[in-house]
């Protein structure tokens, strides 16, 4: 069924949003499964995070792989990935601020606490970690550049174990 504009009416899918920014809001473990899909291989120096103690917020800059991008030519997109009411944040093999580190993102997942609380995981290839403990499941992803050809010209593979 389409719109008067003729736009698809329905659940969005991948290729819709082809050259489209991504705009995502994580608040539950369904949400952050999808968040963390798009952001697995994204890359970025460790100088490019930050904690905003004050605010409560800590954020990163990733150069993102357009996994819903599919099979054409494979391209990467600055993001920006945002975790919201945030107490602490504690790292293990990350050095922040080390602009020289460049970190591979795995995976991203969430230990619940005791109530809406609960704690982050940014996982990084090569042992990296950090943990993000928050008041609440509060994640935003946000595209902030224009889409650009990945330097390799190839998308991220993962060798079978």
């Amino acid at each position: 069924m389409a719109d008067p504009s003729n736009k698809p009416v329905g659940d969005a899918r991948f290729h819709d949003a082809d050259g489209v920014p991504l705009r995502l809001w994580a608040t539950d473990a369904e949400d952050l499964q999808v968040v963390s899909a798009l952001v697995q291989d994204a890359v970025l120096s460790a100088s490019e995070m930050r904690w905003q103690k004050g605010g409560r917020r800590f954020a990163m800059l990733l150069n993102r792989f357009r996994w819903e991008h599919g099979a054409r030519q494979p391209e990467r997109v600055q993001t920006v990935l945002t975790a919201n009411d945030v107490r602490a944040v504690r790292g293990q093999g990350v050095v922040p601020g080390d602009a020289d580190t460049v970190l591979s993102v795995l995976m991203v997942d969430w230990v619940p606490g005791e109530d809406a609380d609960g704690t982050l995981r940014l996982t990084f290839a090569g042992d990296g970690l950090i943990e993000v403990t928050c008041d609440c499941l509060d994640l935003t992803l946000g595209d902030v550049t224009r889409p650009y050809a990945a330097p390799s010209g190839k998308a991220p593979t993962h060798p079978d174990a």
